[in-house]
């Protein structure tokens, strides 16, 4: 199992993009299959949707792995 915290650089990413730049998958048709497959959870709850906004405080997972997304740093004054 692997828990990740993901940190936005804006107010959302795509589900498959957020897959890829998580590393749980390979390559976007990889994350697209897992999708299509309904293998991912957002919230406990299935989401087919490859383009889904996640947003900050999403808990996405792909079988035993887990991403939570993390509102944006803001910048060093």
């Amino acid at each position: 199992m692997t828990s990740i915290r993901f940190v936005l650089r804006g107010e959302h990413i795509a589900l498959d993009a957020l897959l890829k730049a998580t590393g749980l998958v390979a390559s976007g048709g990889e994350a697209k299959q897992v999708i299509v497959d309904a293998q991912v959870r957002v919230g406990g709850h299935v989401d087919t949707r490859r383009s889904a906004k996640m947003r900050s405080g999403h808990l996405c997972a792909l079988g035993d792995d887990h991403v939570l997304l993390c509102p944006p740093m803001d910048p060093a004054p």
